[in-house]
């Protein structure tokens, strides 16, 4: 079943959280889920609003982004299909600190906080689960700080690539990432034209295959540990 008819119960059934949850369990989460379309460039979430639900993206791309006072627009992270986010925030119970983008034109699935707050009083396997997924966020961000500040455009589009095939955020990605060299550029902080010759380098390397409609991972190890 492809994304784009898959159902929102269907994308709920298929998330790593809900294998661990018992079928009463699953009954309410799925009665208390809801879908939204999001077109491209809108917004999923915007800072400072309060917290509602925890969001997942049943179809599409969306980038975590901010603005320095300055007015540079800095992208924390891109979230692809089967990703969900904002556990952090909701245990935090803060207002929410960034602002999340559709790049594409993007169906999301959110889940109340009311619900997402029963699951971790009556599921200690989804708690185990959050503490994984709180786990593996934090590596991500580190890697994302250590990118920014030592590596070259070229390594960071390699990297950026290579972060979104992480199996347990983003689970069920295909090597063949449906992704536009203007995304890469977003997510990787660099113009179109620049990711386009990262990209094209990273070609030449064996690491990719550009086709139409995205970019096919050859070799994602070498993706993790190219250096420019």
């Amino acid at each position: 079943m492809t994304n784009q008819t898959q159902t929102l119960v269907d994308h709920l059934r298929s998330t790593i959280w809900a294998r661990t949850l018992t079928p009463a369990e699953m009954i309410r989460v799925e009665a208390d889920c809801f879908e939204q379309f999001v077109p491209k460039g809108g917004f999923v979430c915007r800072k400072g609003e309060p917290l509602e639900n925890w969001v997942g993206i049943i179809d599409g791309l969306v980038k975590i982004n901010n603005f320095s006072p300055s007015g540079k627009n800095v992208t924390f992270a891109g979230v692809p299909t089967g990703g969900w986010f904002g556990e952090g925030s909701l245990l935090k119970d803060q207002m929410r600190k960034y602002d999340v983008m559709a790049l594409r034109d993007t169906r999301v699935a959110r889940m109340p906080r009311e619900t997402f707050e029963w699951l971790l009083e009556v599921s200690l396997p989804f708690t185990r689960f959050l503490l994984m997924q709180l786990n593996e966020r934090l590596g991500q961000f580190i890697g994302l700080v250590e990118n920014d500040r030592t590596l070259d455009i070229d390594t960071r589009v390699a990297r950026c690539l290579a972060a979104m095939f992480n199996s347990h955020l983003y689970p069920g990605l295909e090597k063949m990432v449906q992704i536009s060299q203007e995304e890469i550029g977003y997510l990787s902080g660099a113009s179109r034209q620049r990711a386009n010759q990262a990209l094209q380098l990273l070609e030449k390397e064996g690491l990719v295959r550009l086709d139409y409609g995205g970019i096919r991972v050859l070799d994602l190890e070498g993706l993790r540990h190219f250096q420019a």
